[in-house]
Formats: structure tokens, sequence, C-alpha cells
């Protein structure tokens, strides 16, 4: 097996083992709180005081949601490589763009497990600097689309839709797995401008938000799932070749 064919092999099967993280994580998730019950409504004292009460599940959760997140970065790389070969500058940009959105993700995401649980027990505890820890805590909600907690969280989200619209194209060939993630990662792609300008113009209410922008991520998670087999055949296509004789 040539340093080409490895590679290849080396990134279908990092983005094949990055679709089974994502899957998992996401079953985890769905035992794993990640605010405190009523969300959106949920008043302000209410949270600081479930906050402290489930301190490590919380911190579970949002660990569970950085290794999603990361998972589906590897991913979307193995996406960006997949269209390499036909559309190199796509492919970089596309691999720029999913390095932007890592960072943009990881902030709010390190900030749920780092600083959220520490201001809510510094609250409680009526400790020193608990009046600005109350200020901090009410900017990162975590469950506000409109906070500043939330708005890196959509950022990252944009940013995806840009690598959807740029891979999208590319990525259409003649597997059927590459054809269904194609069409998916372009129509999120597209409907994600879409909402954020409905946004813009008011269209859309800061308390549907989340129910609009979350739901179209969905088409994210089909993508990958129908990458996971082109992936998985590119894997063995290379096995293969790796296994004949030198001529």
């Amino acid at each position: 097996m040539n340093a080409t064919t490895s590679f290849d092999y080396q990134v279908s099967r990092l983005g094949f083992l990055s679709v089974i993280v994502v899957i998992a994580t996401s079953v985890v998730a769905m035992f794993l709180p990640l605010d405190a019950p009523g969300a959106y409504t949920a008043e302000h004292a209410d949270r600081v005081v479930w906050l402290s009460a489930n301190r490590e599940a919380f911190i579970a959760g949002w660990v569970n949601q950085i290794a999603a997140m990361l998972s589906l970065s590897g991913a979307f790389f193995a996406i960006a490589w997949r269209i390499s070969d036909n559309n190199p500058l796509r492919a970089i940009l596309a691999t720029m763009v999913v390095l932007m959105s890592v960072m943009a993700f990881i902030i709010p995401k390190f900030t749920a497990v780092w600083t959220i649980p520490a201001l809510a027990d510094a609250i409680n505890a009526g400790a020193t600097g608990a009046e600005m820890a109350d200020s901090l805590l009410l900017l990162l909600n975590v469950s506000i689309p409109f906070s500043l907690y939330t708005s890196f969280d959509y950022l990252g989200f944009w940013l995806y839709s840009v690598f959807a619209l740029l891979v999208a194209g590319p990525l259409y060939g003649q597997a059927m797995s590459t054809k269904i993630a194609a069409v998916c990662l372009g129509v999120f792609g597209a409907l994600y401008q879409v909402l954020l300008f409905a946004l813009f113009v008011r269209v859309i209410a800061p308390v549907d938000i989340n129910a609009y922008f979350l739901t179209s991520s969905l088409l994210l998670v089909i993508a990958i799932v129908a990458m996971m087999f082109n992936f998985k055949a590119s894997m063995a296509l290379r096995e293969n070749v790796g296994s004949l004789p030198a001529s």
C-alpha cells in the first residue's frame, strides 16, 4: 500500500469511526442533561440551584457534546478529503471552515464544563464575586437562543452551513451514498441561509430559533450516516489494493 493509498485509507477510517462516535454520543445525550428542567422558561434562581445539585451530570452532558462535535468535525474533514481529487480548492476551503467551526463550538462547550458550574457554586455559597457570577451566568444561559453563550453555537452551525455549500456540488457522484449526502448537505447549507435571513427580518421569533435552526441540523446527521457507508467501501477498496502483489 503506497503513501497516497495509505493516507486515503486512514482518512476514510477516521470518517467511518467519527460517524460511529457521533451516533454513540447522540444516544448518550438522551440520558444526560444539558440544562435545568424547563430550559428556556426556567427561572434563573431555579437554574442556579439545579446546576449545583446536578453538577456532575451537567458536566458529563457537555463533555459528551464536545466529543460529538469533534467527531462530527472528523467526519467533515473526511468528506473534504473525498472531494480533494476533483476540486482541491473547495476541499482546502472546506477544511479551513471546519477548523473555524471547531473554535466556535469549543469556546461555549468548554465554558459549560468549566465556568458555568463554578459560577453556580459561587452564587450558592455566597462567595467572593457571587454578584458578578450571577450576572455572568445570565449571559451564559445555555438555552436562551440569543444569549452570549448560544451566539457562539449558532456561529458554529453557520460555519457548518458554509462547509455544506462548499462540498455539496463536488461530492455529488456516482455512488448513492454520496448523492444522498450531497443533497442533504446542499439543502442544509441553503436552508440555514434562508433561516438566518428570516431571523434578521424578524419572520422567526426569538422563542422559535432553536426549533427552526436545530431541526434543520438533522440533515447533517443523515448526510454523515450516508457517508459512513461510502467510507467503509473506500476502506475495503484500499485494503484490496494493498493486498495485491506488486507487479
